[in-house]
């Protein structure tokens, strides 16, 4: 699949912009294709513009222009979100799947949409009016993250054995004291090391400095010290795979979930994400403020880490119990 080839140039623009000005990655701008293309497709197929015999996956979008752009309205939107709700295959390669996306799935498409038609109006100005400008999002049940305890976390550290033990354990221990992000620890370099501190690449290319205590500088230590033996394949990457290669996000959510299978603890409840979830909670809990937590997770708005502000937190908890009328009873008659 690539966009280049495979959509027109009034869509593929849109996705060069993204790529090379906003810097997003090539999964997020893949992702933006595969929407967009849904998207066109359904409203060929809405407008009557689709030979009858052609199945939904197999609709060219090439003869997308602006004129078929300008025509659509906010209408249009609301069938296609009826569209993904109702009769949008969930698994697309199974002949068993259930229909209908998810709301928070509905929403990431439509603030694909936004941004596209935002896109045409106020940075190209090819369009005079923004179609969607007053287009309603799916509403989203909110539910708070997933994390271990501190119990559960040391559990967890306790339990880490076997062939690639110090890696495996400084991968666990970054993730509980830093909350990376499983695409920014898979991507750390040996050069990203600093005496007391790591230089982490998170979403849109952007770096952050995220400083590290002296259990994650010990964990760094001993995995050096075992990964000097290796003869890498990727002689920069840090984390190293069984092939001496860098190391995948897919190998890290295995080790997640064998470790936390050792440790006793529930691997379909939790995951390599949860411990990045466990890792701001532990910190709010502690006493991080969460403008603090906000640029440590490497959150862009603050409104994604006040999420972990609703989770349960026993400093509250005992301030509770601390007010003066906490033991007060009303006296009978």
């Amino acid at each position: 699949m690539d966009y280049r080839t495979e959509s027109p140039a009034i869509i593929r623009d849109f996705l060069f912009y993204h790529e090379t000005i906003k810097g997003h990655s090539k999964r997020t701008i893949d992702e933006y294709f595969l929407d967009l293309r849904t998207f066109f497709r359904f409203l060929k197929i809405h407008k009557k513009l689709r030979p009858d015999d052609i199945q939904f996956e197999e609709i060219s979008i090439m003869d997308i222009d602006l004129d078929f752009v300008k025509s659509v309205t906010i209408s249009d939107v609301y069938e296609y979100l009826a569209f993904l709700s109702r009769d949008r295959p969930k698994q697309h390669n199974s002949r068993y799947t259930d229909y209908g996306l998810s709301a928070t799935t509905r929403a990431r498409k439509i603030a694909v949409i936004r941004s596209y038609y935002k896109y045409l109006t106020l940075k190209t100005k090819q369009l005079d009016e923004n179609p969607v400008a007053d287009l309603d999002s799916p509403k989203i049940k909110k539910s708070l993250p997933r994390f271990l305890s501190l119990d559960e976390s040391v559990k967890l550290l306790d339990n880490v054995s076997g062939a690639n033990r110090e890696r495996d354990f400084c991968i666990l221990t970054i993730f509980l004291n830093c909350g990376l992000r499983i695409s920014e620890l898979a991507g750390l370099n040996l050069t990203d090391l600093r005496a007391d501190s790591i230089r982490v690449l998170g979403k849109g290319n952007k770096e952050r400095i995220v400083f590290i205590n002296d259990a994650c500088a010990d964990a760094i230590n001993d995995y050096l010290a075992a990964r000097k033996s290796v003869a890498a394949v990727d002689r920069n990457a840090l984390f190293l795979s069984a092939r001496r290669t860098r190391i995948s996000t897919s190998t890290i959510h295995s080790l997640v979930k064998k470790h936390l299978s050792a440790a006793g603890l529930d691997s379909a409840k939790y995951s390599s994400h949860k411990l990045r979830h466990t890792a701001a909670t532990l910190m709010l809990n502690s006493g991080v403020d969460v403008r603090t937590l906000q640029e440590l997770l490497g959150h862009e708005h603050l409104n994604t880490t006040q999420i972990y502000t609703h989770v349960e937190n026993e400093n509250l908890r005992d301030a509770a119990q601390r007010t003066p009328l906490s033991g007060y009873k009303k006296e009978d008659g």
